[in-house]
């Protein structure tokens, strides 16, 4: 897989899976526009970024996701910086854990905000620039728990849920324009946002993972440049799955 000569623009990319993935297509030949909303952290992500290819462009921005206008202005200065934008994954998100009958209005606008309607603002964005080129790659990254559900993340899972339809819908509309649409839903992943899981639910998370441990973010960001390749330029309107044979 090579990516010389295209550009990437991946959100939630300060820390975690975000991060791979941009490390990862700036890795492969990329440039990058990274989206977050901590200054810091953008830059480290940057910073592992140039590591990964000396000559890599990268294009920081400093945005909240949830805001649409904010977004439009980003894929905005992505092509005037670097050109055009060959890739874009909408991987922010943010877990908002409570029960279905303690959720305040709040909560769940919080929940759809930073899962669903962020993507729903990048795919708006990007299917412009993208139609009229004629090519294009979208990733939306989502959760298994889109697919099972999970007590205490009613308002996390349904917005995940949303972004498997999301992604099937706009397959749809933008296929002809030779612009392609996928999700992936992983699994238990190491990052900041799963720290917070107790032993008791990690072991049993583990018991059932056919391959016996958590996966990585670069587990998940391969597959996500995959999708993004003229490897897979026969794939859209997908979810894989990438939890280590959990829903297997």
């Amino acid at each position: 897989m090579s990516f010389t000569g295209k550009v990437a623009l991946v959100t939630g990319a300060s820390r975690g899976i975000g991060r791979a993935i941009a490390v990862d297509f700036a890795r492969q030949g990329a440039d990058v526009a990274i989206l977050a909303r901590n200054r810091e952290m953008l830059d480290e992500t940057a910073s592992e970024a140039r590591k990964a290819r000396a000559d890599t462009r990268v294009h920081a921005i400093l945005a909240d996701v949830a805001d649409a206008a904010a977004i439009e202005s980003a894929v905005t200065s992505t092509i005037e910086r670097l050109g055009r934008i060959d890739c874009a994954v909408a991987n922010a998100g943010r877990a908002v854990d409570a029960l279905l009958v303690r959720m305040k209005p709040a909560d769940v606008e919080e929940a759809l905000a930073v899962n669903l309607k962020s993507a729903f603002y990048l795919c708006a964005s990007v299917a412009k620039p993208m139609m009229r080129q004629r090519s294009g790659a979208i990733v939306l990254v989502s959760s298994i728990v889109g697919l099972t559900g999970n007590a205490g993340q009613a308002g996390y899972a349904a917005a995940k849920a949303g972004l498997l339809g999301l992604a099937k819908s706009v397959a749809k509309e933008l296929g002809s324009r030779n612009v392609r649409v996928n999700a992936v839903a992983p699994g238990l992943i190491e990052t900041a946002m799963t720290e917070s899981i107790s032993e008791q639910a990690r072991a049993h998370f583990l018991a059932s993972i056919p391959l016996g441990r958590a996966g990585t973010p670069e587990d998940v960001s391969g597959v996500v440049t995959f999708l993004c390749s003229d490897a897979a330029r026969y794939v859209t309107g997908q979810t894989i799955v990438i939890d280590g044979g959990f829903l297997m």
